[in-house]
């Protein structure tokens, strides 16, 4: 079976791939992802539990636990920003900027606005807006 999607950090120590498609994507602007990835908001994609399989560099995924978060995953050679996942548990989302190509999935999306960067304003692209997490 030929994966879904595939994709890697920035130097291309670590590849991984999604074996199925994507299950929602959303932008995220609380302070925590601006701090993390240096931009206004950071763009996710959640996945099937499971799917995400890192094909090389495993070794050098490191993760950050931010108290009362969720890990953050990342290559600790170039720094860029893969996945997230709760505690103990498999992958639950990949930053759509690590996708190799089209995710074929747009953001659905924006939430913790109320924490958005007072130096970009929010895009009028539409999409509901949340003042903390999405409601599940």
């Amino acid at each position: 079976m030929e994966p879904v999607l595939t994709g890697g950090c920035g130097c291309g120590a670590v590849r991984f791939e999604v074996t199925e498609p994507l299950v929602s994507a959303a932008y995220c602007h609380c302070t925590r992802c601006q701090r993390r990835t240096g931009t206004a908001a950071s763009a996710n994609a959640r996945v099937v539990p499971e799917s995400v399989h890192i094909t090389a560099g495993e070794a050098e995924v490191r993760t950050w636990a931010p108290e009362g978060g969720r890990e953050k995953l990342f290559c600790g050679l170039c720094g860029s920003a893969l996945f997230t996942r709760a505690p103990g548990r498999p992958i639950s989302g990949v930053r759509l900027g690590a996708i190799d190509g089209d995710p074929g999935v747009r953001p659905q999306w924006h939430q913790y606005v109320t924490y958005a960067a007072p130096w970009e304003e929010l895009p009028d692209d539409g999409l509901p807006r949340y003042p903390e997490a999405h409601p599940s």
